[in-house]
């Protein structure tokens, strides 16, 4: 089998095809990103006259590369889409003209996940989240482009042949030197900035080792041949480790790791008139600012409402069996790896956070425009 992985640069991409070259098919990786490990193809997905090269040949194609995720990402509005939407109508029908006719489309989660509580649904009961409701930007391109996919099942190649599609649904994604969420999570447990819990102890989530995002790509692949009946052709799964759990529960180890000992409430009043601060002047900003915000308010708000899901559809059609993993062997790995901060470097952290906590406690007691502190006193009289 030749296959190309698009978002071969990432973690996922990397590590899916290492896994396809491991059992002896040709892979293309192709991003535009440089990655830790290898040099991929270069090919840039918003180019569709170089898709169409890179995918001569090809009997698969894995449609990992998307934008906007998290971070400063998140307000690249238009490069979200030209990614997200345009790259995968690209690779739509770069397929149908160079005759590939298996396509797996990396989605996520959040097509239906728009912050209400969700427990145990699967793929027939539960509908799209309606787009507009959707907040953040990249989950709405992720929506339209999972429909694209859909849609383009079926459809009739250049050489007569037809073209086989199906969507996974990961969640949140974990291992051995996935370098986007852990050392976010690493700096900001470091810096104690979550130093205590919120929301409901009970709410839980799902999460994905990317040993078992790989393993369910593969076999969706498999599972859009005639060997298999083209038994995914046009279907939708949810995918994860098979086990739920609360967010600050699944991190103990990381918090351990940091040097914490438990989750504590240290200055719990500055850490809440800080918050109040952000939020209140949130709201004094323009519409395009507070937009902007948003971004960074909407993942707390999701980690705080349960969303669960089922996986019986993959177990059954694709024969998904994830392995069990233990998010503490990541953390090791990380720990182990990661370079260390000097003394210099640790003394200017906590010089730089102490000077912001002074200066916003100096703001709440001096600024009457912006004090909480005399809006709550005014309150009173």
């Amino acid at each position: 089998m030749r296959a190309v992985v698009t978002g071969g640069a990432g973690y996922c991409g990397y590590k899916l095809g290492c896994a396809l070259a491991s059992t002896g098919a040709s892979v293309v990786l192709c991003d535009i990103h440089k990655p830790l490990w290898v040099i991929p193809n270069g090919t840039d997905i918003r180019d569709y006259s170089a898709v169409v090269a890179v995918c001569e040949g090809a009997d698969c194609v894995f449609h990992v590369a998307s934008y906007g995720m998290s971070g400063t990402e998140q307000l690249r509005k238009d490069l979200i889409e030209s990614v997200n939407i345009n790259g995968t109508r690209f690779i739509i029908n770069a397929c149908k003209e160079q005759n590939i006719a298996r396509l797996v489309y990396t989605s996520t989660v959040n097509v239906v996940f728009g912050g209400l509580p969700i427990e145990d649904a699967d793929e027939e009961s539960l509908p799209y989240f309606p787009n507009d409701k959707l907040v953040d930007h990249y989950s709405r391109t992720k929506q339209i482009a999972e429909q694209m996919v859909l849609a383009a099942n079926g459809s009739t190649l250049a050489g007569g042949g037809t073209l086989h599609t199906c969507v996974l649904r990961p969640p949140g994604i974990y291992g051995p030197e996935e370098q986007r969420h852990l050392p976010r999570l690493a700096k900001i447990i470091e810096r104690r900035l979550l130093s205590f819990k919120f929301g409901d102890p009970s709410v839980q989530m799902n999460w994905l080792h990317v040993d078992n995002f790989v393993q369910a790509h593969i076999l969706a692949a498999a599972a859009l041949t005639p060997e298999r009946n083209y038994i995914a052709s046009g279907q939708v799964y949810f995918i994860h480790d098979g086990e739920k759990s609360n967010l600050f529960e699944w991190l103990t180890p990381l918090v351990r790791a940091k040097l914490i000992s438990k989750y504590i409430n240290f200055c719990m009043q500055l850490q809440l008139l800080c918050a109040c601060h952000i939020l209140y002047v949130c709201f004094r900003c323009e519409s395009s600012t507070w937009n902007s915000l948003k971004g960074g308010i909407i993942p707390v708000q999701n980690i705080s409402v349960t969303h669960t899901f089922r996986i019986d559809k993959a177990r059954a059609q694709l024969g998904y069996r994830p392995q069990k993993f233990n998010f503490a062997d990541s953390v090791d790995h990380y720990m182990n790896s990661r370079p260390q901060p000097s003394n210099y470097q640790i003394f200017l952290n906590i010089l730089v956070s102490l000077s912001i906590t002074l200066i916003l406690f100096f703001l709440s007691v001096k600024l009457d425009d912006l004090s909480v502190l005399c809006f709550s006193k005014g309150r009173r009289h």
